[in-house]
């Protein structure tokens, strides 16, 4: 190859690189993430209705990292999908997020905080 090719398929080589970082660089900013917790602590996915209006938030994978982290589900949401909210023998209602969730043995299981309030439950003190 002559200097003016070898300079030119350089100079190609390198434009072409580039766009592709400038394309990844691009997808990725427009990428929302799995769930947003907002500055409230509240733990928000896409099936949220206030996921598209939550822009001050720490991104997370899953919901349940979202709650591991300390975020609670919002109101009429389940607690996590697989756990559910225990209304304790003194009324208290207990979600995967309350510090008492682990000790409360003894409780009748809603799908809901807020099943779980409009039985008569209360939410724990903070």
């Amino acid at each position: 190859m002559t200097q003016r090719a070898t300079a030119q398929f350089l100079l190609a080589a390198a434009l072409g690189f580039c766009l592709s970082a400038s394309q990844a660089a691009d997808k990725k900013e427009t990428q929302d993430p799995v769930v947003k917790k907002s500055d409230s602590g509240i733990c928000h996915d896409k099936s949220s209705p206030s996921f598209g209006n939550t822009k001050k938030f720490n991104a997370f994978a899953s919901m349940d990292e979202c709650m591991k982290s300390g975020g609670r589900a919002p109101a009429g949401q389940p607690a996590a999908p697989s756990e559910p909210v225990k209304k304790s023998e003194t009324g208290i209602c207990h979600d995967k997020s309350s510090a008492s969730y682990e000790r409360t043995k003894k409780f009748t299981e809603f799908k809901t905080l807020d099943e779980c309030v409009n039985s008569g439950g209360t939410l724990p003190k903070k």
